[in-house]
Formats: C-alpha cells, structure tokens, sequence
C-alpha cells in the first residue's frame, strides 16, 4: 500500500503547534516565534511534507512564483557579470519565502510574449532588470496589474514602479572627483544608454563635477558591452587626442576601452586614468586592474525582493537607493 502523504497536520503534530502557526511559518510571516519556526522547520524536514502548489493556488490565488524580465538581448545577459548577480541574490531571496524566479529574456520580439504571460495569471509578480524608458513592455505590465518592482529607477516611471538601486549619481561623482584629484585635467567619459538610469544618472555625476568642461566631444554614448566600449573609447581618443582620463560607465565597457587604450600606445595609468563602475569580476581581471565604484549589487536585488513581497502582502514599498564606495586598484 502506497504511503499516505504527509500534510500540514502531520507538521502541526510533530512541532506541537497549530495549524495556522505552521501555515504562517510556510508563508514566511514575521509574526512567529523562533522557537515556533524552528519547530515546524525541524517537523517539515521529519514528515517529509511538500507544500501542494496547486491547492495553494487555488486557495490565496497565489502562483508562488515571480518573472524576472531582462529587458536586453539574449548575449548581453551571457556577457555582463552583473546579472548573474542579480539573479543568484533574488533567487536566494524568494527561495525563503518558498517561491520560484522565472527568468524571462526581452528582445524587440519577446514583449507580447511576457504580456500573454503576465495576463494568464502565471505570475503573482514582476522583477524588472535593465528597464528602458520609454519601453511599451511598461505599460503592458501596468495593464495587466501584477505587481512590479525594479532593480534600478525605471526613469520616467519612478512614482509608478517602486525600485531598488545603487547611487548612480554619487558613485559617478566619487570617481570623477577622484580622476580630478590625481591632478588630470581632460577628462573624457563613455556612457551607458541613456534610456537607462546607469547611462543617465552617471553621467549626471560627472557631469556635476567638471561642469563646463565636459562637453559633446568629451562625452561619447556606449551599450554596456565591450566591444561597444573599445568603440567608445576609439572615437573619444580621436575627439580628444590629448586625453589623459576616462570615466567608463561599467566596468566591462571600461575593459573594452583598455584594449583600445593599447592599440593605440597609450599607458594605463601613465598617460590615461581609467575608471569603471560596478566592481565587477572583471574590475580584477583587467591589466591593469581597474579602479572602479563598487555598487552592492547583491543588496539592490535583495531590496527589490524586499519590496515586491511587501506589495504582494499588501503593504508599503517605498524605493531604496544604496550607497556607493570607490575601489582603487592600479588603472587610476
């Protein structure tokens, strides 16, 4: 005869507590003691119960899952060391809470895809990575009312979407301040793209601190990758021949601008500073490893979590913006 299944009475009976104390312990509720908790944790793991999805389902209306939407394509999210991230601290994150990420790749020809997603209820709420202003994903996301956050300022619709983030303003004012205290005085940048708050807040930073002084020649646009850094960093060597520092928008852009810096005879640090951002693998990977604004990447994604579930329980999600450290290594 097969085994009976173990339910959430098993649990209560072996923790010796209610069925409702190990339903809010399951749940991830703050209202249990620890001596609660770990009395049906140490239950769980002995009656060998699985929570039934499907019944939780369709009693709270509850998926237990969450979309993660990268809104790049497909090779950006195999290239940048940042979503890795991302995903490793959100899924670590949700897992407390027993639910599943469900990551979600956005090219120009994937948004319908995640719109019929979204409105066929398979998601209880939506993690938001890399989001363009601007996008009509955005919009379709608000329509079909599942509750969003981002990882970073969806700019254009930060009193809309609550979000988790790094100070993209301040670290870039750290590393120019820095590249301006080491006595240089042409001082160039590669940007993010500027539908994005890294491209734009960043640049916003660097701009504070020089001032006049940046201007359209000093100031080229880049795509976060590193081919489209050495790019860049190309077109800012022949709009400023005289360069002797670069403020480089990330970390893997800046590792781009390196083999440019080489190829065209110029010596990091000796002739040209160079600065990142993110604190990346790569920042120590470079020769010469880079000077960069480290950003707690972990922690934004863990924030955004944070919040997505407080609207989940119907609670307040107020944004968080995290603070910035610089890192000096021997680029800079």
């Amino acid at each position: 005869m097969a085994r009976k299944r173990p339910t959430i009475n098993d649990v209560a009976a072996a923790s010796g507590v209610s069925t409702g104390t190990v339903s809010r312990v399951l749940n991830g509720h703050a209202n249990v003691s620890l001596a609660a908790e770990l009395a049906v944790r140490r239950a769980v793991d002995e009656t060998g119960y699985v929570v039934n999805r499907a019944a939780r389902s369709l009693k709270t209306s509850r998926t237990g899952s969450v979309v993660m939407v990268v809104s790049e394509p497909q090779e950006r999210l195999f290239e940048d060391p940042n979503f890795p991230v991302l995903l490793r601290a959100a899924t670590r994150r949700l897992a407390e809470r027993d639910m599943s990420l469900v990551l979600m790749v956005v090219d120009d020809e994937g948004r319908d895809r995640v719109a019929r997603y979204l409105r066929g209820g398979h998601a209880d709420g939506v993690l938001l990575i890399s989001a363009h202003a601007g996008d009509p994903l955005l919009e379709s996301i608000e329509r079909s009312g599942v509750p969003a956050v981002a990882c970073g300022a969806v700019l254009g619709s930060e009193r809309v979407v609550p979000y988790a983030a790094a100070d993209d303003r301040g670290g870039a004012k750290l590393i120019t301040e820095y590249l301006v205290g080491l006595g240089r005085r042409r001082i160039g940048m590669v940007t993010g793209p500027l539908d994005t708050p890294g491209g734009t807040l960043r640049m916003e930073g660097f701009t504070g601190v020089l001032g006049r002084k940046a201007t359209k020649r000093t100031v080229v646009h880049g795509d976060y990758t590193q081919a489209g850094g050495e790019r860049a960093m190309t077109e800012l060597l022949a709009n400023v021949p005289a360069l002797d520092a670069v403020f480089v928008a990330s970390d893997l852009m800046a590792a781009g601008a390196l083999q440019a810096l080489r190829r065209a005879g110029r010596a990091v640090p000796g002739d040209v500073a160079v600065g990142g951002f993110d604190d990346s693998a790569i920042a120590a990977a470079t020769s010469p490893m880079l000077t960069t604004v480290r950003q707690p990447l972990d922690r934004v994604a863990e924030e955004a979590v944070r919040l997505l579930i407080a609207l989940l329980d119907g609670e307040p999600a107020e944004s968080v913006v995290l603070p910035t450290e610089l890192v000096v290594r021997g680029s800079a």
